[in-house]
């Protein structure tokens, strides 16, 4: 491992920008709200008033800056072709075993490098009957406390290669990655670009992709025409049906007219709160999300270095505007890939569509959890990524002699 060009980082929010905060919260102005609407409009009224009042005058904000810097993190400069140095946040938890697998977490919107706190002891945990890593998480570009990009055009390979050359500067040559949601494509892109160079295998918990094509991939072309699904995968495609219709709008907005959106989360804190509020229950399981919980996450945006807006642009910058999806940038890799499968993500596709993305090894379902894995069902997935690259795995001592993770 190499501390070259690193910088311990440590949380400290400014008095002035804490103050601006309570005194935007106290002159907010809240919608008013139909008799019985509750969530078939959106987030109740009667959940902003109590996240509202408990943000300016209950909840502490020190006590959670304390509580975040107990995580070892640091700060890195990372040259970016055509885009110059940007200075990268993240967390980086080494295990005891010097023979650990690195491994790279990367996390998507509306999470950040927090999604990684409870995979942290669980997956740097030594033992004899498991794996164990050095996790490294990273907050993108744009995000939490990594500086944003300041031109257009940073896009799937630039992601890739922020995320491929800070694990080089680490000292981890070969390594692993998990991600969900941005971090699943961002896994994918990485795998695309630095695949058996560095990148060894990918674990994803978000289980989108597309059809497999006749021309690009005729075997399974073929194959999921005469595979039935199964009744997981069946009522899988019925959710994301639902999703696509019912749930995407955000996404058409983030990826269209991020700036205009993004004035209205950088001004109001209120408006910032709802919008991911609305995310958080409603793309999870039926986790009890606690409210210091919540206006923990949604600080880490309010203070974030680039600000709000700047996290929206993924969006654009990754679909063209909605010209492509997202995933059409991932390109089949014979490294090993896994997926941990929930019930309640967005979007789930059948095994063979999954199939498209790489060479799939390890595929596990799950009787519950929902889109932000790591953070309501970490040990879950904790033990999904220990069976995976653990003695017996499928992608066991991928990443070469000495780094299997075991003592």
């Amino acid at each position: 491992m190499t501390n070259a060009g690193e910088t311990p980082f440590k949380l400290a929010v400014p008095d002035d920008a804490l103050a601006f905060l309570h005194k935007k919260l106290a002159l907010a102005r809240l919608s008013d709200e139909l008799d019985g609407a509750r969530w078939d409009h959106g987030v109740p009224l009667a959940d902003v008033e109590r996240l509202v009042a408990r943000w300016k005058d209950g909840f502490d904000w020190r006590r959670a800056e304390a509580r975040i810097n107990d995580i070892p993190q640091f700060t890195r400069d990372v040259e970016v072709e055509g885009f110059g140095v940007l200075n990268v946040h993240y967390v980086h938890q080494r295990s005891v075993v010097e023979g650990a697998v690195p491994l790279l977490f990367i996390h998507g919107w509306p999470g950040h490098f927090l999604e990684a706190r409870k995979l942290l002891p669980l997956l740097t945990a030594s033992s004899p009957d498991h794996p164990t890593f050095h996790v490294v998480a990273l907050s993108l570009p744009g995000f939490g406390f990594s500086e944003g990009p300041k031109k257009k055009g940073f896009k799937s390979k630039q992601y890739a290669e922020v995320a491929n050359k800070l694990m080089i500067s680490l000292g981890y040559e070969r390594y692993v990655i998990q991600g969900g949601d941005w971090g699943h494509y961002i896994a994918g892109y990485t795998a695309t670009h630095y695949a058996h160079t560095n990148v060894k295998g990918w674990q994803s918990n978000y289980t989108h992709t597309l059809p497999p094509k006749l021309f690009s991939s005729p075997w399974l072309y073929f194959l999921n025409l005469v595979t039935p699904y199964t009744a997981y995968e069946k009522e899988g495609l019925r959710r994301s049906r639902e999703f696509q219709a019912k749930g995407s709008e955000y996404s058409r907005e983030q990826a269209t007219q991020p700036q205009t959106l993004g004035y209205s989360l950088a001004d109001s804190p209120v408006g910032l709160l709802t919008w991911i509020y609305e995310k958080l229950v409603g793309w999870s399981d039926g986790y009890a999300w606690e409210d210091d919980e919540v206006l923990e996450w949604v600080s880490i945006y309010w203070f974030s270095r680039a600000g709000p807006a700047a996290s929206l642009r993924i969006y654009l910058e990754n679909t063209n505007r909605l010209e492509k999806r997202a995933v059409e940038d991932i390109q089949w890799t014979s490294i090993p890939l896994g997926y941990s499968i929930f019930p309640k993500e967005l979007n789930q596709a059948p095994k063979t569509w999954l199939r498209t993305l790489g060479n799939v090894v390890f595929y596990s379902v799950h009787d519950s959890g929902g889109h932000f894995a790591a953070h309501e069902r970490p040990e879950v997935l904790a033990e999904d990524i220990r069976k995976m690259f653990g003695r017996g795995g499928p992608a066991f001592g991928v990443v070469g002699p000495g780094k299997d993770g075991y003592a």
